[in-house]
């Protein structure tokens, strides 16, 4: 019996995915055809308006933020994760209207069309594919830069979320990233003192591992295992018989999205995030794997159950024991204070080496002491009534634009950042208030 076509509605733009190298490149030459567009209105009303525009402000403008937001909405794949990055690491250097319009990448895909996504699944799983289940809903429950979820039923009745990967993501995620790199510093969207090298490596690293389906069920699988002592938290259960190395079949499992929870009381709000940190602790120090994607919908909230629910495991990364350590011994330097002793720690991660100048060893100390002031303090860190994260912002920009220290950290460190950076902004977002040191504290003072 052939599966039902859902009728539900949905707000999600439908747009074919271009998945040739050809296709994708026109995207991109569409893009720039439009920001330039876009600048010869903008110059020719300022003209009319007897002023002399300026390269910079015509392109740094709302119109071709919008205009760049689209398109990549519609690639997706590599060419909408590094516009996620990009809003999400420099967000707070681009102008705020700019900011805002590619803040929309991180929720505003469009969906494959459902010719495309049954051609899709036909090549998974073959043409009677359709056979195997009760229901299946054509209309998509959520839609990424990487695939699109889908919710079905199968004959013997379990309830799925299916994970379908765009076409051709795999096969343009080096060419995606370069181009859609020098289109945005070539078009000066973005300032040149902005140094995204370090973005691009992690966006390539972290979309291969995304692109890998029966990877990231394997590490679903990891932390079910490693989380069910922990009922606090709710892993999906993976349905191998329906995996691909595109497409990734789970158990569904209902929730809210946690950045609604900004009217929930306080105190759960604060359990919700407290168990997040105590997670990451555990990731690091315990089990050597972390989920490091910072995206606010990789997590969602049973608001019947209290429950935390985890998704999306592609970007799980492995840390060694020696990292682990090395990051152990700066937290309990950056506690003692002992700054020798935290230069010593750095020195050993990476952040910088041998050859580095006084004065930018001790400028990186001050951003360790900026970053653990909630492992510092005393009780209860309220994130919702800190300046920490615009002093953070000022410290790293003025050692960044420093030319005389061009020191990239290594890039368990980068990934370990972006996990931590999603935490801090999904617990400001929240106005939580965390024991940030009452959870770590178990870690800092075991022997090894």
């Amino acid at each position: 019996m052939p599966a039902k076509k859902s009728t539900t509605s949905t707000n999600t733009t439908s747009s074919a995915v271009p998945s040739s190298r050809l296709g994708r490149l026109m995207r991109l030459g569409g893009m720039a055809t439009g920001v330039a567009g876009n600048m010869l209105v903008a110059g020719a009303q300022q003209l009319a308006q007897g002023k002399r525009p300026k390269l910079g402000d015509l392109l740094l403008t709302p119109a071709n933020a919008l205009k760049i937001t689209q398109q990549l909405s519609q690639m997706r794949g590599a060419a909408m994760k590094v516009g996620q990055l990009i809003s999400m690491d420099a967000g707070d250097l681009l102008p705020p209207e700019i900011a805002a319009v590619l803040a929309r990448l991180r929720s505003d895909a469009h969906a494959m069309p459902e010719r495309q996504l049954r051609a899709v699944l036909t090549a998974n799983w073959g043409a009677q594919w359709q056979q195997r289940f009760a229901s299946f809903s054509f209309t998509p429950i959520a839609a990424a830069s990487i695939g699109q979820v889908h919710r079905a039923t199968t004959q013997d009745g379990r309830d799925l979320a299916i994970k379908i990967q765009y076409p051709g993501v795999r096969k343009s995620i080096s060419s995606d990233v370069n181009n859609v790199a020098s289109l945005l510093r070539l078009s000066g969207l973005l300032p040149k003192t902005l140094d995204i090298a370090p973005l691009l490596l992690l966006a390539k690293r972290q979309l291969r591992e995304e692109a890998d389906y029966e990877a990231e069920g394997a590490h679903l699988q990891r932390f079910a295992h490693l989380l069910a002592d922990t009922p606090e938290f709710v892993v999906p259960t993976l349905h191998a018989d329906f995996t691909t190395k595109n497409v990734l079949a789970m158990s569904f499992v209902a929730g809210v999205p946690v950045e609604s929870l900004a009217d929930a009381p306080q105190a759960e709000r604060d359990r919700m995030l407290s168990l997040l940190v105590g997670l990451m602790f555990r990731e690091l120090f315990e089990f050597g794997w972390m989920q490091t994607d910072p995206n606010f919908a990789n997590y969602r909230y049973d608001t019947l159950s209290q429950r935390l629910i985890l998704l999306d495991f592609g970007a799980t990364r492995s840390f060694t024991a020696t990292f682990a350590k090395t990051y152990k011994q700066l937290m309990r330097a950056t506690l003692a204070p002992d700054r020798a002793a935290m230069a010593q720690a750095g020195l050993a991660i990476g952040y910088f080496d041998g050859l580095t100048l006084p004065k930018h060893q001790s400028a990186v100390l001050d951003l360790f002491e900026i970053a653990l002031e909630p492992l510092k303090f005393e009780g209860a860190f309220d994130f919702g009534n800190t300046d920490m994260a615009s002093r953070l912002r000022e410290a790293g920009l003025a050692l960044g634009l420093d030319r005389d220290f061009w020191h990239i950290p290594p890039i368990d460190a980068l990934f370990l950042h972006r996990k931590l950076g999603g935490l801090f902004l999904l617990a400001a977002r929240l106005k939580a208030r965390v024991n940030v040191r009452q959870l770590a504290l178990p870690y800092l003072l075991a022997s090894t």
